[in-house]
């Protein structure tokens, strides 16, 4: 198995993500769910930083659910919208913060960004590198 949610969580730097809006802000409450108890994480996005600590605190969104689908989304193998849609987990909140939770969470392994296809697309329409 790879990276569980706990250890991905835990190895989050507080340093600039630039694919975080910057203009958006909020505080996100993770609850995982397991072995007859729940984990809660606290995460507080502000200026392109994520602080992740451990409480329990309220918070502009609450997600929930088990702890392997968090571990599937932290490993790139489930994606939030997907999980959400399929009732896998639950959102209660401002609904909009997901968006957030989708770009601190990494995607699927060898993924690219459409930007990046379309270039390389052009590039090799008109020859160039």
């Amino acid at each position: 198995m790879g990276t569980t949610v706990a250890q991905y969580l835990r190895q989050l730097d507080t340093a600039r993500r630039p694919e975080l809006p910057e203009t958006t802000a909020g505080t996100l409450r993770l609850d995982v769910r397991g072995d007859g108890c729940t984990e809660h994480w606290y995460l507080t996005i502000a200026d392109q930083h994520v602080r992740v600590t451990r409480a329990a605190d309220d918070a502009s969104l609450v997600v929930r659910a088990d702890r392997a689908v968090f571990d599937r989304l932290a490993n790139g193998e489930a994606h939030i919208a997907a999980a959400l849609l399929r009732n896998d987990l639950t959102a209660q909140g401002d609904i909009r913060l997901l968006t957030l939770l989708r770009r601190i969470f990494p995607g699927p392994s060898g993924a690219r960004h459409p930007r990046e296809l379309g270039r390389a697309a052009l590039a090799g329409r008109d020859g160039r590198p």
